[in-house]
């Protein structure tokens, strides 16, 4: 099928997550309410429900610290972002202790508080007290803050946990999705439910409405499939200097000095895969991996089996980097350095606010899924796909959350007030795997390798030249590589 796989590693970890009230009753009964996570928008808030003690609980849901800061001084933004990066890490630990010991657990309701739950909120609040005090070395002292402590179990949305901690009846039918034997994926996802065949998908798809004066041309860039095997758990963005600061491994293409510890000269002075020298920018997003039982080189590592992540990576068959312009106007330059984020690694137990998947099948890109996998037809390959922000602030190539500095264009096409169109980076990234639900993309182990999470970064370092060729075609219409 002309599918390949790299076999290498090195090190990963850093995220946030949600909301929900764990309440223990007695006789047994265990009653869980779940509402809208921090940061969440009510229409992506689930519906209220609960379960009785025979539903299997499958994941840690706790608010997303990062999300609810205030704006950040950059005189505390490395111990802030150290802290959220902890956080992360305890909410891994917790989340394999739970695994570990679910069935115990779900026989002592107590247990989960005591041994799980108690624990991690005891640190999430050392934590946030240890942010709080950064921040007000140079600002007012946030408020609000501590009720973001306490975390809860949440069942998956699918109810597919099954009391074995395998993957459920469907799931091992459907064949590709069981494993327990520490090479295959290990009963934390994806499930059967996570999947649908694309041709029962309606076309779902509308082109934008160009108006007069749209920046109608493309800049396509030609950095490579990751064929050389250039893969790391870290996140620069999000958590700067900690290794594995993502705990899932990262697939990059472009700028090759990438990792935890790189700065600005170091990205500036990197080599890169581009074809055009002049784009030094560094393109990563989570590894895709078969669920096929055959271990990778990264199995015994952090990012890889460390944190739940198992399976053979796949490169991808193609991969197109493409800069286009705004149906209302022109664009502007990008700043250099410019850091962007789209979609939401937690968004699982985040909600969907910030979800920015997209996922469909070669012959079939009229029709895009957001929180399911597809199931391709034979002759088909799976895409992958992500429309980035296209409105930027105007002073800012960050922000405290990664994320209010650019925004997305409203509906008809224009920028929020205060934001300036750049040129919007189009990722897509096509994989020739069989047919079937045997994939699943990377992820924080307590997101079990929900769809919905997918997620795509991007740090712009063309050159004063090319980017300016760059806004000259997108703005004059032409087609250019």
């Amino acid at each position: 099928m002309g599918r390949t796989s790299r076999k290498r590693s090195t090190s990963a970890n850093r995220a946030i997550i949600a909301s929900a009230a764990l309440i223990l009753g007695g006789g047994g009964l265990v009653a869980v309410n779940v509402h809208a996570s921090a940061g969440e928008g009510a229409s992506g808030s689930p519906p209220d429900r609960s379960w009785n003690a025979g539903t299997q609980m499958s994941t840690i849901d706790c608010p997303d610290v990062g999300n609810e800061l205030p704006d950040v001084p950059d005189e505390a933004r490395g111990e802030v972002d150290r802290e959220l990066a902890a956080m992360d890490t305890q909410i891994t630990e917790a989340y394999q202790q739970f695994a570990d010991r679910k069935d115990e657990m779900s026989r002592d309701p107590n247990l989960v508080e005591n041994a799980v739950l108690g624990p991690l909120k005891d640190k999430r609040t050392a934590g946030i007290d240890r942010i709080s005090t950064a921040i007000e070395r140079n600002a007012d002292r946030p408020e609000g803050l501590d009720g973001l402590a306490p975390c809860s179990l949440r069942a998956d949305d699918d109810n597919a946990f099954g009391t074995d901690g395998g993957s459920g009846q469907a799931g091992d039918q459907d064949g590709g999705q069981g494993g327990d034997n520490g090479q295959g994926r290990q009963g934390n996802g994806p499930e059967a439910p996570d999947f649908v065949d694309i041709q029962s998908v309606q076309p779902n798809v509308d082109k934008p409405r160009l108006r007069r004066g749209a920046s109608r041309g493309t800049f396509t860039t030609d950095c490579g499939r990751n064929e050389n095997g250039k893969f790391n758990p870290d996140n620069v963005i999000v958590a700067p200097g900690v290794s594995n600061g993502a705990h899932h491994m990262h697939d990059y293409v472009g700028n090759q000095a990438n990792d935890a510890f790189a700065d600005d000269d170091d990205l500036a002075n990197g080599d890169t895969t581009c074809r055009n020298q002049g784009d030094r920018s560094t393109y990563y997003w989570p590894v895709l991996r078969l669920q096929n039982g055959t271990a990778e080189n990264d199995a015994a590592a952090d990012g890889g089996g460390k944190d739940q992540n198992v399976g053979e990576i796949q490169t991808p068959s193609q991969v197109t980097l493409k800069f286009v312009g705004n149906p209302t106007g022109k664009v502007t330059a990008m700043p250099r350095f410019l850091r962007i984020i789209t979609g939401d690694a937690k968004a699982f137990t985040n909600g969907d606010a910030n979800a920015n998947a997209s996922w469909s099948c070669t012959g079939f890109e009229n029709r895009q899924l957001k929180d399911k996998y597809p199931i391709c037809p034979d002759g088909s390959q799976v895409v992958r796909s992500f429309a980035f922000q296209s409105c930027w602030d105007g002073r800012n190539t960050d922000s405290a959350n990664h994320r209010t500095h650019v925004a997305f264009a409203r509906a008809d096409g224009r920028c929020p007030n205060g934001f300036k169109a750049i040129p919007q980076l189009v990722q897509r990234i096509v994989y020739d795997v069989p047919p079937g639900p045997g994939f699943a993309v990377d992820s924080f182990p307590e997101q079990l390798h929900k769809p919905v999470t997918d997620h795509g970064d991007f740090i712009n370092v063309f050159d004063d030249n090319l980017m300016k060729k760059v806004v000259s075609c997108v703005n004059g219409g032409r087609r250019c590589r």
